[in-house]
């Protein structure tokens, strides 16, 4: 069908007046133009919150701690340090809590988030009726990014299959770098931009927590100059100091010798700097130790010098991660951005952690899984520890310490070792007082609604479509000007493997469940009826020292009531005694698979995805077709610290590295290099049987031919890690091969093609 030139240009300039009558610019008798770009409200701050990881209430100088953290004291000299500040003890939690302003369980992530069942409160991801800060700042005109740890996304959506509306872009953060799960190695990090999996940037020196505030800052300059009226609500959520410890050497021995005294005595150095700096009221006890947590003085000597020297790698991983937050401040400042920017420096999202067990560990996901780790493994490594190739974690005794003045650390919710963290807030434009301390009630909950006070936004009913959940927090906007205003949260439940605590109108009630915060497999099995209720005064009793529930029935009854129809309200019942097994009745990516094929591209699939290789034979085959000058990897699963790799070596010879954390790593390597053209390589782990974690014999097959075996003392019962992934063609992580240095971070298939990779049980 053909039209004259004449009639199109009348159509296109007929469409353009009724175009420009409908949404040209107000004119007498013409509609408004439209909003093409959403204006945020006039004055808007620019948003900042750190999150730190596993830091306790007494582990930074800015509140009595041994560890130097120049930035936060700085800050905290600009603005106003908050010590009766609260998160749920948890990771996942406390994040869902910081960015939705609800309370955890309503949400829908009331434990850690590769720890679920089918109760709606421990789903593990956001129900889309309890929408992010950054999609609702998004919708008001900001730039939004979150640089760091996620760790809110389900298990069974963390693969490129998806679905990716609960990773970062789809939950309002308009850009995400960073990774998913608990905790990635700090030197070879499994990374993701946006939803695409990265390698690391090259160099020697690199580490996690610099890069995420180079990448920060690179993010802050172009929105800058783009769009200079929009503010930004970033969000830099560092994995320090969360296990691994790792940092650059020269920070760790900045703490050389620090340490040595032992936990029992740094606790009363902290607790006596807390009292002269006042962040601690006058009158604070100090709490005694658990029994069952040994005293510094019945360790060996051998122990002494590692557990030393893993403070010792703590206190220069949280050094590095301040000044890197510094470098944030330098950028806004150095932009003119700092005077409107509300900065919430959050110290922890829960207590220090005891998860590296009694006497700590060099790789610890062995005995978190009850593999043993001798005394001579850890001393063997005394030197390298905190260094690339270690995976350590501290004794709990550490965490201990580093929560003073309080009782318990991280994961144990009925306490305030557990859940109550420091926080410094400043915002230039509107801070009265500097450098004062605040002491109102506050929780993590309540960051929402004090941004949107802030920004004068109303927390919006419907999001996306949705009707959204009430808000439970409140501001603590009116403390900025007033250190006398009243505390407007008044209750607040707390619940995290059925430990678990009711405070209301600055009374606390306090119940330990089963579990040892520093025995992450072994939950427990003890009846609920059995706890034992505490009640502490806070008003009187900063500490929680003075246990008043003999002397207070009454209102120890009436508190116990109050918790629990605030639990039954937030999806927190029913309660139940949870294990690495409980995820009941929820989707599992490898559910009744026996074997699964993959071909080359296949990067950052997750463990969870593919046929579960623990306690049992299984045997992964590869077909590939080589040229003369092939190399690379292969397959690979896991990383450093556990894990195998499947892969040609810088010669072209065939290898297989399989790691068993510190216990061994059993290298098997073909006689030559493959000649050009098909081959077939494969791997047999022929098991023990007998029970879980058991030994196996391990060999490699070149086309058919056995080329090399050995065996193996023992297996990971549950997993690997909980942050590598499975990749064909390379290795996304950290190394678990013994891969050519002048090739990494990677070490890429090149010179030939991989035409399958398949992972059999048998």
């Amino acid at each position: 069908m053909q039209f004259a030139p004449k009639l199109i240009v009348t159509c296109l300039a007929l469409a353009a007046t009724s175009a420009y009558t409908q949404q040209g610019p107000a004119v007498a008798g013409a509609a408004s133009q439209p909003a093409y770009q959403v204006k945020p409200p006039a004055g808007a701050p620019n948003v900042v919150i750190v999150l730190l990881d596993d830091v306790g209430f007494g582990a930074a100088s800015t509140f009595g701690g041994p560890v130097q953290t120049p930035v936060l004291e700085s800050l905290a000299r600009e603005g106003l340090r908050y010590n009766n500040f609260h998160t749920t003890a948890i990771c996942s939690p406390t994040r869902s809590a910081l960015l939705t302003g609800r309370n955890a369980h309503a949400t829908g992530i009331g434990a850690v988030a590769n720890v679920a069942d089918e109760r709606p409160g421990y789903s593990s991801f956001h129900t889309k009726d309890t929408a992010s800060i950054a999609e609702v700042l998004r919708q008001h005109g900001y730039n939004t990014a979150a640089f760091g740890k996620w760790h809110q996304t389900p298990d069974w959506e963390l693969s490129p299959s998806g679905p990716f509306d609960r990773w970062p872009t789809g939950e309002g953060f308009e850009r995400f770098y960073g990774f998913h799960g608990g905790e990635t190695d700090q030197y070879e990090p499994s990374l993701y931009d946006g939803t695409t999996p990265v390698m690391r940037p090259p160099g020697r020196d690199y580490h996690l927590t610099a890069d995420l505030a180079d990448k920060a800052i690179d993010w802050l300059r172009v929105q800058r100059v783009v769009t200079p009226d929009k503010p930004v609500f970033l969000y830099f959520a560092p994995g320090a100091a969360h296990a691994p410890l790792q940092a650059p050497k020269a920070w760790i021995d900045r703490y050389r010798g620090k340490f040595d005294q032992g936990w029992d005595k740094l606790r009363e150095e902290i607790f006596a700097r807390q009292k002269s700096l006042g962040v601690i009221p006058a009158n604070t006890r100090l709490t005694t130790r658990m029994p069952d947590l040994p005293a510094w003085d019945t360790l060996s000597p051998d122990q002494k010098r590692v557990a030393s020297r893993l403070m010792e790698v703590y206190a220069g991983f949280l050094a590095h991660a301040d000044a890197q937050v510094g470098k944030l401040v330098d950028a806004l400042k150095a932009s003119g951005q700092f005077d409107n920017t509300m900065f919430l420096y959050i110290v922890g999202d829960n207590g220090a952690s005891s998860e590296g067990g009694l006497l700590g560990s060099a790789s610890y996901f062995a005995p978190v899984q009850g593999l043993p780790e001798t005394d001579a493994i850890r001393l063997a490594q005394l030197d390298a520890l905190g260094g690339p190739g270690t995976y350590p974690h501290f004794p709990a005794g550490w965490a201990w310490a580093l929560d003073t003045p309080f009782k318990w650390s991280k994961a144990v919710a009925s306490h305030l070792g557990g859940t109550r963290n420091p926080m410094v807030v400043t915002w230039p434009r509107r801070m009265v007082q500097r450098g004062a301390l605040r002491s109102q009630f506050g929780h993590v909950n309540d960051i929402v609604p004090t941004i949107l006070e802030a920004a004068r936004i109303q927390a919006p009913p419907v999001v996306n479509g949705i009707p959204q959940k009430p808000i439970d927090g409140a501001s603590l906007l009116d403390s900025f000007a007033d250190a006398k205003a009243a505390s407007r949260h008044a209750t607040q439940y707390f619940e995290v493997f059925g430990h678990r605590a009711i405070y209301h109108d600055g009374w606390m009630a306090s119940a330990f469940h089963s579990r040892r915060p520093w025995s992450v497999i072994d939950y427990g099995q003890k009846p609920f009826e059995d706890d034992q209720w505490e009640l502490y005064d806070l008003t009187t009793d900063f500490s929680q020292a003075n246990d008043l529930a003999r002397r207070e029935p009454a209102r120890l009854a009436a508190m116990q009531d109050l918790f629990l129809r605030e639990a039954a309200r937030n999806q927190v019942l029913p309660l139940r005694n949870m294990s690495p097994t409980d995820a009941r009745a929820l989707p599992s990516l490898s559910a009744g698979r026996t074997s699964a094929t993959f071909w080359q591209g296949a990067v950052g699939v997750p463990e969870s995805a593919l046929p579960k290789t623990y306690n049992r034979s299984w045997s992964v085959s590869a077909m590939i077709e080589t040229g003369a000058q092939a190399r690379g990897v292969i397959a690979t699963l896991g990383g450093h610290s556990a894990g195998w790799s499947l892969y040609l070596d810088g010669n072209g010879y065939p290898v297989f590295t399989y790691r068993l954390f510190d216990l061994k790593t059993v290298t098997l390597r073909g006689p030559a290099p493959l000649s050009a053209g098909r081959h077939q390589l494969r791997f047999d782990f022929d098991y023990d049987g007998g029970g879980y974690g058991k030994g196996a014999a391990v060999q490699l097959r070149v086309d058919g031919k056995p080329v090399g075996r050995d065996r193996l003392p023992a297996s990971p019962p549950g997993f690997y890690t909980i942050d590598e992934s499975f990749d064909v063609g390379i290795d996304h992580g950290s190394a678990a091969g013994e891969y050519p240095a002048d090739v990494m971070p990677g070490y890429a298939f090149t010179g030939g093609r991989i035409d399958k990779v398949r992972v059999d049980l048998r």
